[in-house]
C-alpha cells in the first residue's frame, strides 16, 4: 500500500466516509508510520485484535 492510500484512508476515517478500517499485520508499521505523523493522530484509536491486526477507528475527541 502506498502513501497516498494510507492518506486518503485516514481522511476518510476523520471525514467519517469510513466508520472503520482493517489493518493487517503486515501493512501495520507503514500505516502506523504516517498516521503518527499527522496532526490530528491523538483523534485516531486503534484496536488491536488476535492474529496481529488492527481496526482504526477516528474519534472526535482527541485521546488523552
Amino acid at each position: 500500500m502506498d502513501e497516498r492510500t494510507i492518506h486518503e484512508i485516514l481522511d476518510k476515517l476523520k471525514s467519517g466516509e469510513l466508520h472503520e478500517y482493517h489493518v493487517g499485520k503486515d501493512l501495520f508499521l507503514s500505516f502506523r508510520n504516517i498516521l503518527i505523523n499527522r496532526t490530528d493522530f491523538k483523534h485516531f484509536r486503534g484496536i488491536a485484535q488476535q492474529g496481529g491486526s488492527i481496526i482504526y477507528r477516528y474519534l472526535k475527541e482527541p485521546r488523552s
